[in-house]
């Protein structure tokens, strides 16, 4: 389990799933219809869901871009955590968040696969929590004419080697939106 003494709690991470980052995503319907059940499922067990939300010089805040896709709705009470590099840790408040409400686990959702999922995966484990990739709430733009695999690949790499990722005292792994459990 999770290396951060007296951290319980799981929550639900959904990361990035702005008009500007997922309007090109592979299979993007379906990824968001997927990240709803995912926030579903939170709100059902009573798990915290917290947003995190981009902006760069292509994501200005307040543009149309930034604003997060119509089909999800974040509660007013539910956390709000501004970012600017890929890892969700660097240089916000996500962990003081995290600590305040106990969380230990979290379940990542969002975009992109190949670089702020990644990216906050490996921030997440190496800072101690376990960490659980929803494995079809996820996706990412197709940036196979500049070398990279097509958007199939990214994403099915991505949930193999997390399905079998490992640290010393902390638990990766993968589930679908639909089998979501919040419980060890």
């Amino acid at each position: 389990m999770t290396t951060l003494s007296d951290r319980p709690n799981a929550a639900l991470l959904v990361i990035d799933v702005q008009n500007g980052v997922v309007a090109g995503a592979h299979e993007r319907d379906q990824v968001v219809a997927n990240i709803n059940t995912a926030i579903d499922a939170a709100r059902t067990n009573g798990v915290p869901v917290v947003w995190i939300q981009h902006s760069s010089e292509h994501l200005v805040k307040e543009s149309e871009e930034w604003e997060f896709v119509p089909e999800l709705k974040r509660e007013a009470s539910e956390a709000l955590v501004p970012k600017t590099f890929p890892d969700s840790f660097e240089e916000t408040d996500l962990e003081s968040v995290l600590a305040a409400g106990g969380i230990g686990r979290v379940f990542l959702t969002g975009a992109q696969t190949d670089e702020c999922i990644r990216s906050t995966l490996h921030g997440a484990i190496t800072r101690g929590y376990d960490v659980t990739l929803v494995s079809d709430a996820h996706t990412t733009e197709d940036m196979s004419e500049y070398g990279a695999p097509t958007p199939d690949k990214v994403i099915a790499h991505t949930n193999l080697y997390w399905q079998y990722h490992r640290a010393p005292g902390r638990i990766a792994g993968i589930q679908s939106a639909a089998e979501l459990s919040f419980t060890s």
